[in-house]
C-alpha cells in the first residue's frame, strides 16, 4: 500500500489503479492509532507496579499526560491535542501548555505556554474555560489544584507564647 497526497492506492491487494479517497483527518487518526499500537506495550515512559496476585497497574511519565495513566485517551505521545499543567518555577506560578496542531513537525514551536501568576480562582477559570480538550477539563482542574496545593508554603508549627506576665512566686 502506498500513500500519494492523501489518497491510498490499493496495489498490493490486487486492485491495480483503484483509488480510495481519504481525508486528512482520517489519515491523522490512523497514524495516531498506529503510534499508540507501537508504543503501548513498551516505551521509556511506562511504569508498571504489581499489586496483589497477578493484578498490575500501569502508569506513565509522559510530559503531556494529566492523569499519569497509561491509556490511549490520556497519552501525550499518541494524541494530537494535549494539555500540560506544571509548576512554573520558584515563585507561586503555574504553567499551562497546550500543543499546536499545525506545528506538529517543529518541536521548538510545538507548545503554546502561558504562565499564570494570579490567585487560584482566576487560574481555575482559565483552565475550565479552555475548550481545547473538553473531555479532560475535570482532569486539568484536578491537576491544577494539586499543583497549586504543592506550591503553598507550609506554616511554621511554633507555639505562641502566652502574652500575660508571668507570676513569680516566693518573692516579696
Amino acid at each position: 500500500m502506498s500513500i500519494v497526497e492523501g489518497v491510498f492506492t490499493l496495489e498490493k491487494l490486487g486492485c491495480h489503479g483503484t483509488r480510495v479517497a481519504c481525508s486528512q483527518r482520517q489519515m491523522d487518526n490512523t497514524l495516531l492509532k498506529l503510534i499508540w499500537e507501537v508504543v503501548k506495550k513498551n516505551n521509556c515512559f511506562l511504569v508498571r507496579q504489581f499489586g496483589r496476585g497477578t493484578a498490575s497497574l500501569q502508569f506513565s511519565k509522559e510530559p503531556n499526560n494529566l492523569y499519569n495513566l497509561h491509556s490511549y485517551k490520556h497519552s501525550g505521545l499518541a494524541n494530537k491535542k494535549t494539555v500540560t499543567i506544571q509548576s512554573g518555577g520558584k515563585d507561586q506560578s503555574v504553567l499551562l501548555a497546550t500543543t499546536k496542531t499545525k506545528k506538529q513537525n517543529k518541536l521548538s514551536a510545538l507548545l503554546h505556554k502561558s504562565l499564570m501568576k494570579k490567585e487560584f480562582p482566576r487560574m481555575a477559570k482559565a483552565v475550565t474555560d479552555n475548550y481545547y480538550m473538553p473531555d479532560l477539563t475535570k482532569a486539568a482542574f484536578a491537576r491544577l489544584s494539586a499543583v497549586h496545593r504543592s506550591l503553598k508554603v507550609a506554616k511554621s508549627s511554633v507555639k505562641k507564647r502566652n502574652r500575660q506576665a508571668l507570676k513569680v512566686r516566693g518573692r516579696k
